[in-house]
């Protein structure tokens, strides 16, 4: 449904976190007791088949927002999208993640 106001922004990439990764890491530093903040990244690959993809979404970001009607026409393409394509697609995720060790208080 590439008219879809949704999809034309796209999905953002890890390097689109650097600002919100920097701001945590500069809220650990404040509040103190702990180390330095270390930012790191790491990816893996999830498998999913049509009906596994079409249960979840309904529960990302604007699709929670959906009038029912809107809902299911969006789900209803992209299952189409999935049977075109085989029935079974694979998702890359990107973890972006900060982390910091606690100090000796």
């Amino acid at each position: 449904m590439p008219d879809s106001p949704i999809y034309q922004r796209g999905m953002p990439r890890p390097d689109g976190y650097s600002a919100l990764c920097a701001n945590a890491a500069d809220g650990i530093r404040q509040v103190g007791g702990f180390c330095d903040p270390e930012q790191w990244q790491f990816e893996w690959d999830r498998p999913y088949t049509r009906d596994e993809w079409l249960d979840q979404l309904p529960t990302h970001g604007f699709h929670t927002q959906l009038p029912p009607a809107e809902l299911r026409e969006i789900l209803a393409g992209i299952g189409a999208a999935i049977d075109a394509v085989g029935g079974t697609f694979t998702m890359r995720y990107t973890a972006v993640v900060v982390t910091a060790a606690r100090t000796a208080t």
